[in-house]
């Protein structure tokens, strides 16, 4: 995601409580092969559209961090600053999910916006 636009949507997230069936699923029904992600004590994966190498999409288990998050579809969208966006989220009426925190290469933070949609901010690593 790192040369991405800021604004882009540069990531989605599918998570489920069954992700083996589901990663299944979208392998059979869209073309996608998964790769697995090794998180504590299982994987998760990501998801490779056909004739490509670059991941289009993650399919996690409702576990760890994850275990309070139903079922859903979640964007990243790509922020120059996640601190600051996070703050402006409050400021206009939206509320923190989740406060911002470190992922792999990123800071990343789920925050709800005022008519109660959920998405994820996502700032790269400088």
């Amino acid at each position: 995601m790192s040369s991405l636009p800021i604004g882009s949507i540069g990531w989605v997230d599918l998570t489920v409580a069954d992700c083996a069936s589901v990663r299944s699923f979208y392998e059979r029904v869209v073309g996608w092969t998964s790769q697995p992600v090794e998180m504590e004590g299982y994987s998760d994966y990501c998801m490779i559209p056909p004739g490509s190498e670059t991941p289009a999409a993650g399919i996690c288990h409702a576990r760890g961090v994850n275990a309070d998050i139903p079922p859903h579809w979640l964007i990243y969208i790509t922020v120059a600053s996640v601190e600051e966006s996070v703050r402006t989220c409050i400021e206009l009426g939206g509320s923190i999910i989740r406060p911002p925190g470190d992922m792999c290469d990123a800071k990343v933070a789920i925050i709800r916006d005022p008519a109660g949609a959920v998405c994820a901010l996502y700032e790269v690593a400088k």
